[in-house]
């Protein structure tokens, strides 16, 4: 009976639905990130009987097909890149950016990643780094002795030493024709892939490319009203499947009881 093997496709479908969710909720505190949604897609269908076709007696054409349906299947997970609130933080280290664009970050193996999380800090060589000790690029190096540091909308970097300002760099943004297409890796990071296409490094504040806001934080853009609303919504598909399975089960025990 297709039915069982139908209604068990839904069932991991709604599966998956509700570890997407789940993931979403347990990220909705983190920094910069970006909440996802499960598309699907039916799978492949069974003609029984084809239409647009002569009949039987070739005397006319078949105007609708009986094409059963075989169930559904996970097509993709996608990350929704739209902007978050900002948090003050007051923390001058802090980045928010406001619009597209990525920061781009250095790997222990000498490739590039990007993040929308700009919670940054110095290490022991005073260069700006990710709470994970990676390098953000451009490498931007503060001075011991700087009393302040200002970094404006559109990505320089300014310290205040002996009472004198100094600019330190320039930093610079990272956008791409399909953000979708970015393979997150965690710890706020992504990485570039055929589907994202390549970097295309911009100054921010620049068009078509975000600006900075220093002393906040881009918070997830997670909604926690529209995250349980999905979540009741998957129970109740869930449910629904496995209702359709015990009705095919039962219906295929009256069969049988009647053929003994």
């Amino acid at each position: 009976m297709k039915a069982l093997a139908i209604a068990a496709t839904g069932m991991n479908a709604q599966q998956t639905n509700l570890e997407v969710i789940a993931n979403n909720i347990a990220n909705i505190n983190t920094t910069g990130y970006k909440r996802a949604r499960a598309e699907f897609s039916d799978l492949l269908y069974q003609t029984e009987r084809a239409q647009g076709v002569p009949n039987r007696g070739n005397e006319a054409i078949v105007p609708e097909g009986a094409i059963i349906g075989l169930g559904v299947k996970t097509a993709a997970v996608r990350n929704l890149h739209l902007q978050g609130q900002l948090t003050q933080t007051g923390n001058s280290f802090d980045l928010a950016l406001v619009g597209r664009g990525w920061f781009q970050i250095e790997a222990p193996d000498g490739t590039v990643l990007y993040t929308r999380s700009g919670a940054f800090n110095t290490n022991a060589d005073g260069q700006l780094v990710t709470l994970d000790g990676y390098a953000v690029t451009p490498g931007i190096v503060v001075p011991q002795d700087a009393t302040e540091i200002t970094v404006n909308r559109s990505g320089q970097v300014f310290a205040t030493v002996d009472g004198e300002q100094q600019e330190l760099g320039q930093l610079t943004l990272a956008t791409f024709v399909n953000e979708a297409g970015l393979e997150p890796l965690g710890e706020n990071l992504f990485r570039e892939t055929e589907a994202s296409g390549d970097a295309t490094i911009g100054v921010p504040d620049e068009a078509g490319v975000g600006y900075i806001q220093q002393n906040y934080l881009e918070a997830s853009n997670v909604d926690p009203v529209k995250e349980i609303t999905d979540l009741i919504s998957a129970q109740r598909a869930y449910e629904m499947n496995s209702k359709i399975i015990q009705a095919a089960d039962e219906m295929a025990r009256v069969v049988s009881q009647n053929l003994r």
